[in-house]
């Protein structure tokens, strides 16, 4: 037998199953240091490495990115200047081309989404607390804004900061204006037709939420408040049912939670704390919506922003802004709990995508 012929096959067989594991793993950033656009790393769904960093485009600031659902496309928001939105190819390799450059409409564009259509995007502009939305071509590029809405009223100055389509509805939080907002499709516009479906209690300035598949639920985060408040939808009307903090109980300093994620089964929720630079993890009550803290967990890194829960449900990687590196964490699956397994350096991550 030659054995040396052998052990090259086992390892190349070895090493096409590692290939065929990898995905990809997009990573929107702040340009304003060492970064240079958006990257791409190739992530292996078995062992949680994360690997092969490139640059996938040169672009300003793409600070917050998303897919179209069949993933030829990617958008990002870009808040340079008076603030841009930016469509582009996935190329075969990974890399990224600029197809379409539109303005926001608003500075600081902080978050975009599609529809599950994928012909419509909202953009939340944080800075003059306008939502933008934009019809998405066939191939891919952006019209100019077909719709703003202005949320500022009399009383209080508006900071748009995530918006979500769900079905026919669009939900906004506005944390200047602490409230989450729902506009309906009325003959091919949205429209507010209603105050706001949550006022949230003293000031604690929502920021991003989730929504359960079925839509019964909704958990959205505070950032100046360091707290969940949970949702309940009943057909057109809205009931918090619950409301917890994001922080250990034992820490006393500064803090502004970021984002917020339920598990692929929904069993679970997940929250980042910058300050704390932590994520905090939840049970849910499967039948009545509400959630219990079960862990507070290191992100081995400072200021985690955006997370991201991996396709097959059991890994959640962190982006820590500050110290420039992603944290991988491996999710127990019958408790929910997150298990530190390594961290890889990444320039100003922000937001990640797969």
């Amino acid at each position: 037998m030659n054995y040396k012929y052998l052990i090259l096959l086992v390892l190349a067989v070895f090493s096409t199953k590692m290939q065929a594991q990898n995905i990809p793993l997009y990573v929107g950033t702040y340009t304003n240091e060492d970064a240079e656009g958006v990257y791409q790393l190739q992530f292996n769904t078995e062992t949680g490495t994360l690997s092969q960093q490139k640059l996938a485009i040169k672009i300003d600031n793409p600070s917050f990115i998303e897919y179209s659902p069949d993933r030829k496309y990617l958008y990002s928001t870009n808040p340079t200047g008076e603030g841009f939105v930016s469509s582009y190819t996935v190329n075969e390799d990974g890399s990224l081309t600029l197809l379409t450059r539109v303005r926001s409409y608003g500075k600081l564009p902080c978050h975009i989404a599609l529809n599950e259509a994928g012909n419509k995007a909202v953009v939340s502009n944080y800075l003059g607390g306008t939502v933008s939305i934009y019809s998405i071509n066939k191939d891919g590029s952006l019209d100019d804004a077909s719709q703003v809405f202005d949320q500022n009223s009399e009383k209080a100055k508006s900071h748009a900061h995530s918006a979500q389509f769900y079905k026919d509805d669009l939900f906004v939080a506005d944390l200047g204006r602490n409230s989450v907002f729902q506009y309906e499709l009325k003959k091919g516009e949205y429209k507010l037709e209603t105050d706001a479906i949550v006022k949230t209690k003293d000031n604690p300035g929502p920021r991003h939420f989730t929504m359960t598949k079925d839509g019964e639920f909704m958990y959205i985060i505070n950032e100046l408040g360091s707290s969940v408040t949970s949702v309940k939808r009943n057909n057109s009307k809205f009931k918090e049912i619950d409301f917890d903090s994001t922080l250990a109980e034992d820490y006393k300093g500064k803090n502004a939670s970021a984002d917020i994620h339920l598990s692929k089964d929904e069993k679970f929720l997940y929250a980042t704390n910058r300050g704390e630079n932590a994520v905090a993890v939840f049970k849910r009550n499967l039948k009545k919506g509400t959630i219990e803290k079960i862990q507070n967990i290191s992100v081995h890194g400072d200021w985690p922003r955006n997370f991201t829960i991996d396709p097959t449900g059991k890994f959640l990687i962190v982006a820590n802004r500050r110290s420039n590196n992603l944290a991988v964490f491996k999710i127990n699956q019958s408790t929910g709990e997150l298990t530190f397994l390594q961290d890889h350096k990444t320039p100003t991550p922000v937001c990640l995508l797969f």
